[in-house]
């Protein structure tokens, strides 16, 4: 219940005028009692002013009041002699304005002419209702009265949307990158304000869990959000065990159902794939900003009937305002995407346009000088065959920069295929053997957290390429979100420190680590060569493990 002070003042306002002008027209303190009917009758305008039944009804009631009360005020002020001609019904007529300017104001043109056409029949009523004396229906002074407040309330009802949009003066739409540009300055400035200045979902996720540790009883927790395919992420999840929890929307199940209807549901089962024995209890609490959708909780307890109302209360306000904290870090974390891919797009179409093909026209050049080339000149000869395989080589390596930069995790395909085929183009075009070995949940990852951990695995691959002089690379990937693991191990010559462009390809890595709130870890290999790995979340622990490949290629 909402009780807004502007509306009861103007109200009450309205209500002690009317009964001032009763009481000078007809000096008869029984009239008032149609004023103590208009304040029963706004009662609900007082007390329910959004309640979609009663607030409607009590605006009903107070016009057909007000319509019946003219002609009775109208009448006794006859009798009296000090309003002739039924002017008399001008001291309660102005209280029309009331309710009518109310559903205007409301934008409820339908329900403002309802009121109209009861306010007419109403004032009829009361006309010809005879207390004292003749019937006031007849007499000049209240039709005109009736008619003056009657146009006044069609003016009110059905003019004041359109005069509202006149006076509102006429923004000028700006450009789309003036908007853009607009909307990220505020952006910047509102997420340096931030505690801890961060807008990092799988954070957000974590302290939302933490809350409800506090409200709810569970044993595993779980903040789940959409992705692309029409399925769902996990974002944080606490409990003893790794749960392999449902990310699909069109399966029968609590997780399908409150997506669809915004509304908290439970289950007496768990709403993992893999059921868990005993007595289970599930929560399901979706997170909505504003109409959307944009995640959801779930709760799971070991026992039954864990979650009455009184609790899902409890959740509900705590999800409340932690779904806007997470739609701004997940909006926030698509925009910085595309603005990440789009850039490493436009880098790979100036290499290709520009310094490749330059370079593609310099080994043209070298070739054309090779074969003009005198008898006899074999020194310089060579030092051009030297150059010619010089050029080669960079140009061999501006592509599979190219190839790096136009690298993406499809949506349908998974990290897991992302860093093989990467892994698999390099290692042939360096000569290695490449091993893999893949254990991948169907569950999926945040798209900005597996476009990090690909461009960890690269870097990882392509310094093994360069600079270790290995012979073999092996290339783990575990995913069981939130959990993931990436380990590129080599058997070279192990990882110079005193290297420049080594350290500044770690310092890539670990930023890109600490973005994702993961950690990464070099460590030497037995017997010979280094092993990079980055891992994200905790430990899986769980009794099975998926299906695994290990393949080396080359055999």
């Amino acid at each position: 219940m909402r009780i807004h002070p502007l509306v009861v003042a103007a109200r009450l306002v309205m209500l002690a005028l009317v009964a001032a002008l009763t009481l000078i027209a007809t000096r008869e303190p029984s009239e008032l009692r149609w004023i103590a009917l208009l304040l029963v009758a706004a009662l609900p305008s007082f007390f329910a002013p959004d309640h979609r039944i009663a607030a409607p009804l009590g605006r009903l009631a107070e016009v057909a009041v007000t319509g019946l009360a003219a002609g009775s005020v109208a009448a006794a002020a006859n009798s009296l002699g000090t309003v002739d001609a039924g002017f008399g019904a001008e001291a309660v007529l102005p209280y029309l304005a009331v309710p009518l300017l109310t559903a205007a104001l409301r934008r409820r043109p339908t329900e403002g002419a309802a009121l109209l056409g009861v306010a007419a029949v109403a004032m009829v009523i009361g006309g010809v209702i005879v207390e004292e004396g003749t019937a006031v229906i007849t007499q000049p002074g209240y039709l005109a009265a009736g008619g003056q407040w009657l146009v006044l309330g069609a003016i009110v009802t059905f003019a004041a949307d359109t005069m509202r949009q006149l006076m509102t003066p006429t923004e000028v739409t700006p450009q789309p990158y003036a908007e853009a540009t607009r909307l990220l300055t505020q952006l910047r400035s509102v997420a340096r304000s931030l505690p801890g200045a961060t807008l990092d979902p799988g954070g957000i996720s974590e302290h939302l869990l933490e809350e409800l540790r506090t409200v709810a009883p569970a044993e595993r927790t779980a903040v789940l959000s959409a992705s692309g395919g029409g399925r769902l992420v996990v974002l944080a999840q606490s409990g003893a065990e790794r749960v392999d929890w449902e990310v699909t929307l069109d399966n029968d199940s609590a997780i399908a159902d409150a997506w669809a209807t915004q509304q908290a549901q439970t289950a007496s089962r768990s709403q993992a794939r893999t059921p868990v024995g005993g007595d289970t209890s599930s929560l399901v609490v979706p997170l909505v900003a504003g109409v959307r959708t944009i995640g959801l909780v779930i709760l799971e307890a070991d026992v039954s009937s864990a979650y009455p109302s009184a609790v899902i209360s409890r959740v509900t306000e705590v999800t409340g305002p932690a779904a806007l904290r997470l739609e701004a870090a997940l909006l926030f974390d698509e925009v910085r995407s595309l603005a990440t891919n789009e850039e490493r797009q436009r880098l790979a179409r100036e290499i290709h346009d520009g310094v490749a093909q330059e370079l593609v026209m310099v080994g043209y050049g070298i070739d054309n000088a090779q074969a003009t080339l005198p008898e006899g000149a074999e020194e310089t000869a060579e030092e051009l065959r030297t150059l010619r395989g010089e050029v080669t080589r960079v140009i061999t390596e501006l592509r599979l920069s190219l190839f790096e930069l136009r690298s993406e995790v499809d949506r349908n395909g998974g990290l897991a295929a992302a860093i093989a085929e990467y892994a698999r183009t390099l290692g042939t075009s360096a000569g290695l053997r490449v091993h893999f070995t893949f254990d991948e949940s169907t569950a999926r990852l945040p798209a900005a957290t597996e476009a990090e951990l690909l461009r960890i695995a690269q870097e990882a691959i392509t310094n093994a390429r360069k600079h270790a002089g290995a012979s073999n690379l092996w290339v783990t990937c575990t995913v069981d979100p939130p959990y993931a693991e990436i380990e590129v191990s080599d058997d070279g010559k192990g990882f110079a420190d005193d290297r420049p462009d080594g350290r500044y390809g770690l310092a890539i890595m670990a930023e890109r680590a600490e973005r994702i709130r993961g950690r990464l870890e070099i460590r030497p290999r037995h017997p010979s060569g280094t092993t990079v790995a980055v891992v994200l979340g905790t430990s899986a622990r769980r009794d099975s493990v998926r299906d695994s490949v290990s393949a080396p290629e080359g055999e």
